[in-house]
């Protein structure tokens, strides 16, 4: 199985309109239909999308993920900074999760520079644009071997 998840959090669907200074002017759809491609050139056989501003939801859509998917990279956004909810469903599920934003975080608001998810997932990276979710693609390839 080498099926891919891209999870992205609150505020990510108004990616192209939202501080495009801080996010880019790229659109969600966009940013998506590059990540697919680099997906399918690095051998993924899919690669499913999933948005959500609730947390609930992305929790479940991890839980969901132990039973058919390779991997997930996920932009939780701001509740990067304090959901141990999203922490503890990326622990229970044993697939490699990288954790991907846009953004510097450390170089924005204090309470942004931290991630509670961090400790629980395989790699992060953030910084560098809309390019961090092909990078993690990458990096998710080289894990799985």
């Amino acid at each position: 199985m080498k099926d891919v998840l891209i999870i992205n959090g609150p505020n990510l669907n108004l990616l192209g309109e939202r501080e495009p200074g801080t996010y880019g002017s790229d659109t969600y759809e966009s940013i998506c239909a590059e990540i697919k491609a680099k997906a399918s050139e690095l051998g993924f056989e899919s690669c499913e999308f999933f948005q959500s501003n609730h947390e609930g939801a992305i929790i479940d859509r991890i839980h969901a993920a132990r039973l058919d998917k390779c991997g997930i990279v996920l932009n939780a956004g701001a509740y990067t900074h304090y959901s141990y909810a999203i922490r503890d469903a990326i622990a229970a599920v044993k697939i490699p999760v990288i954790e991907v934003h846009i953004s510097n975080i450390c170089a924005r608001e204090d309470f942004r520079h931290n991630s509670v998810i961090a400790p629980v997932c395989s790699g992060s990276l953030f910084g560098f644009g809309k390019d961090g979710y092909l990078l993690a693609l990458n990096a998710l390839a080289y894990k799985l071997g």
